[in-house]
């Protein structure tokens, strides 16, 4: 009787699964020979629409087959999550388009440019 030899397992290289579909996610670690793991989810077969926030091991890394990845749905406690944003520019500076320009005759430039009676929030201020 010869023995039997079993063949080591060959690695494979994690796919990245951050940003995908919990279902798209599923299939990518299946076809390389991974199996998938959420601790925030055990009911990873019904999480379809969900996206991968996290993943262990990363990206690129070299595990032998069958080996398991751990992806999360959800950011921890304190990291955040509100979600995708837009990048925000700032808007424009104050003035210009955005200033409110007084009412004619109630206070504000002159033909000639110089502040008639000041601003009307003012006027009770300064009157004696």
């Amino acid at each position: 009787m010869t023995p039997v030899r079993l063949a080591p397992k060959k690695d494979v290289r994690v796919p990245r699964l951050v940003g995908l579909m919990a279902v798209d996610a599923q299939e990518e670690a299946h076809a390389r020979g991974l199996s998938l793991h959420a601790p925030d989810r055990p009911d990873l077969h019904l999480a379809v629409v969900d996206h991968v926030v996290r993943q262990y091991p990363p990206p690129g890394a070299h595990v032998p087959r069958d080996s398991q990845v751990y992806v999360w749905f959800d950011f921890g406690e304190g990291e955040g999550g509100g979600g995708i944003r837009e990048p925000r520019v700032p808007g424009p500076p104050w003035g210009g388009l955005r200033r409110e320009l007084t009412e004619p005759g109630h206070g504000g430039p002159d033909a000639a440019g110089s502040e008639v009676g000041g601003p009307p929030c003012c006027a009770v201020l300064s009157r004696p």
